[in-house]
């Protein structure tokens, strides 16, 4: 059983100096007047185990980031639907009687794309093929999306999306970077890395047939996809609103034990939580 009076929580990774996190729920612990103490820990992969069964019962919860999340979805002895679509946890509610894990990612990009006044959308594009993409194939199912394509560098990184687009009802589609020209699509979702090199013909091309771009990069800013869609007069948004509305979600877990159930005060919690991180989200 949880212990009511844990009162600590950490984000861990590796690396993670450029965590936000910290801010962000100071911010909200603050508003909510919870003397919650909540640090950052760098936890290389081969190390989670370990670091993990070494907290006592002070400890409440925590986030994780690249490259744990796998590792905390196995930790996990209950899962979330979407942690359970994406086989990977980015929050760790600390249970004696077994953890539970959430993915707020998913619910982080919905969130922040209703920001932007998307609400649904038929069909959409995800740039990158790695394991951000996941969450952003789910995203995009909970919005509707009936239709996405893939644009890969290698065809066959697609292939467990394609898989989870079957299980989720959304025909997934693989594209290439070479490809002169991509269908217009209303929303692109890049979920590559920050310093991602790609060739200015390629970044025009999905520029000039993406619709807006949410990029869940916000530590490497502007990015090279970013850049395109300025020079195609597109609308760009970093990952700073992923960031803030899957801490919200973090924080509701927290507190209530449910990604379901708003805070007590919300609104004033998600501005001073926006506030932490302005003036980019």
């Amino acid at each position: 059983m949880l212990n009511p009076g844990a009162a600590r929580l950490e984000v861990w990774g590796d690396p993670i100096s450029h965590s936000r996190s910290p801010q962000l729920h100071a911010a909200a612990y603050a508003v909510l007047g919870l003397p919650w103490e909540y640090g950052r820990r760098e936890v290389p992969k081969a190390s989670f185990e370990a670091e993990l069964a070494s907290l006592d019962d002070a400890w409440r919860g925590l986030s994780l980031t690249m490259p744990l999340k796998s590792a905390a979805f196995a930790a996990a002895a209950v899962r979330d639907r979407r942690s359970q679509l994406t086989g990977a946890a980015n929050t760790l509610l600390l249970d004696a009687d077994g953890h539970r894990g959430f993915n707020t990612d998913v619910g982080g990009i919905v969130r922040a794309l209703a920001d932007e006044g998307i609400v649904g959308a038929p069909t959409g594009r995800i740039v990158g093929a790695g394991a951000t993409a996941t969450s952003a194939l789910v995203a995009l199912a909970e919005l509707g999306t009936h239709l996405v394509e893939v644009v890969a560098r290698r065809p066959g990184a697609v292939e467990p999306l394609k898989a989870l687009g079957e299980r989720l009802g959304v025909d997934v589609v693989a594209a290439s970077f070479a490809a002169s020209r991509h269908a217009d699509v209303p929303l692109t979702i890049a979920t590559l890395p920050g310093d991602a090199q790609i060739e200015d013909a390629a970044a025009d091309a999905l520029a000039n047939s993406g619709g807006l771009l949410l990029d869940v990069v916000y530590g490497h800013w502007p990015t090279a996809l970013s850049e395109a869609w300025e020079r195609a007069g597109g609308r760009a948004r970093s990952g700073l609103g992923m960031l803030l509305h899957q801490a919200v979600l973090q924080v509701r877990i927290f507190v209530t034990g449910d990604p379901d159930a708003p805070l007590a005060g919300e609104d004033a919690v998600l501005a001073a939580m926006r506030a932490a991180v302005a003036p980019a989200a």
